[in-house]
């Protein structure tokens, strides 16, 4: 037990100084447009390119989580995360050195997320494996808020490079514990040299959990993209004349989804994974469909409302992954995993899209429903997994 507790806190931290690189080009990006003159167009193609890093290498990152140790995985992808970003920080001049820099970290994140979960699924027996993930994952919510809220703090009291630069540093840390004080389990059943493996695609429940996964995401990722300037123009927040306060709120709304992602992970050990699932899907699906008609309320009620919706668009984020683990053979976890957060991102290009046409042409109160309908096909295919279970 001790072992394994070490595994899950040890592999969370290399999660948690690895993700702070994935958001804090997001938390400066005004900084960094004004210096370097970027168009919107240019600006948006920088963070893009560590979402297209990350797209190229998650199936060959999980691959090799597979077939050999997920710990020298992780190991090499948390230090090539890090170092293009402390290369950022101190080096970028413009837009091309910058793309390339944070396509670079995109591609080494890849090496971390995704095996994380193969390795902690590894020493975490079914019966505890959606707690022990749901920490894991809950992590990565924590480090993507924190990320915001530290460096949009430093960049105001100082700049954005030694902002880029702090949220960076600690990802060149996580080899070293991550080497010394784990090890693979002993009945890991890896097999070096293994072709790469499809065969997942063939099982019904692994691919309903699939398009359950990929419709969180593009609810989840729709409300990250766009919370912040709902915020910004919400006539509370605007009468307060801050640019910190309303990303402040962002910022805790995000660390509140590791709440979400413990509480799912826990909640399903007991009550089992759909049932999970299906409640936390219909609980933000409810608060989605009526966000936007909510702009008008004091500071206080908005605050509240946000990090209650931060918990539920998260709570069946960790049943979700644990589920897949569950469902396919042990060997091809980090395959069906890497497989999963491949297509699981695909919606997250859309969503954002999506949710702007509807508010050029009706406002909020017609965007954030957009986002309603995508937890409304996850419950659809939540419907159809237990359909199957019981035919």
């Amino acid at each position: 037990m001790r072992e394994r507790r070490r595994v899950l806190g040890v592999t969370a931290a290399a999660l948690f100084f690895s993700v702070l690189v994935w958001f804090n080009y997001s938390a400066v990006l005004p900084l960094v447009v004004e210096e370097w003159g970027l168009s919107g167009t240019q600006a948006g193609i920088v963070f893009g390119a560590f979402q297209a890093g990350y797209l190229v290498a998650i199936v060959p990152a999980g691959w090799l989580a597979d077939r050999y140790s997920p710990r020298w995985v992780i190991a090499v992808g948390a230090t090539g995360t890090g170092v293009p970003s402390l290369l950022f920080a101190g080096f970028a001049e413009g837009f091309l050195r910058g793309t390339v820099l944070r396509f670079l970290s995109g591609l080494f994140m890849a090496g971390v997320y995704v095996p994380g979960m193969r390795f902690v699924s590894d020493w975490f027996p079914e019966s505890v494996r959606g707690r022990a993930l749901g920490i894991y994952i809950g992590t990565f919510s924590v480090g993507s808020g924190l990320s915001f809220v530290f460096a949009t703090a430093v960049a105001d009291v100082v700049d954005w490079r030694l902002a880029v630069g702090v949220t960076s540093v600690g990802a060149l840390f996580v080899a070293p514990p991550m080497l010394a004080l784990t090890r693979d389990h002993p009945e890991r059943s890896g097999r070096e040299g293994e072709a790469f493996d499809l065969s997942v695609l063939r099982n019904r429940e692994y691919l309903y959990a699939v398009s359950i996964y990929s419709w969180h995401n593009w609810e989840l990722f729709g409300v990250r993209n766009w919370l912040l300037a709902f915020l910004v123009a919400a006539p509370a927040f605007a009468a307060t004349g801050s640019g910190l306060l309303p990303g402040f709120v962002v910022g805790l709304m995000i660390v509140m989804g590791g709440v979400g992602n413990v509480a799912g992970g826990w909640l399903s050990d007991r009550i089992g994974r759909p049932r999970t699932i299906g409640i936390g899907l219909a609980a933000s699906a409810s608060l989605s469909a009526v966000f936007g008609l909510l702009g008008g309320l004091s500071i206080a009620a908005l605050f509240g409302i946000v990090l209650i919706y931060g918990v539920a668009i998260t709570m069946d984020s960790a049943p979700t992954s644990t589920m897949v683990t569950e469902v396919v053979d042990e060997s091809h976890v980090g395959t069906a995993l890497s497989l999963q957060s491949l297509v699981g991102f695909t919606t997250t290009v859309v969503s954002p899209v999506v949710f702007g046409l509807a508010l050029d042409r009706a406002g909020y109160s017609a965007a954030f429903p957009t986002l309603a309908v995508g937890a409304l096909l996850g419950l659809l295919s939540v419907g159809a997994l237990v359909r199957l279970r019981r035919g």
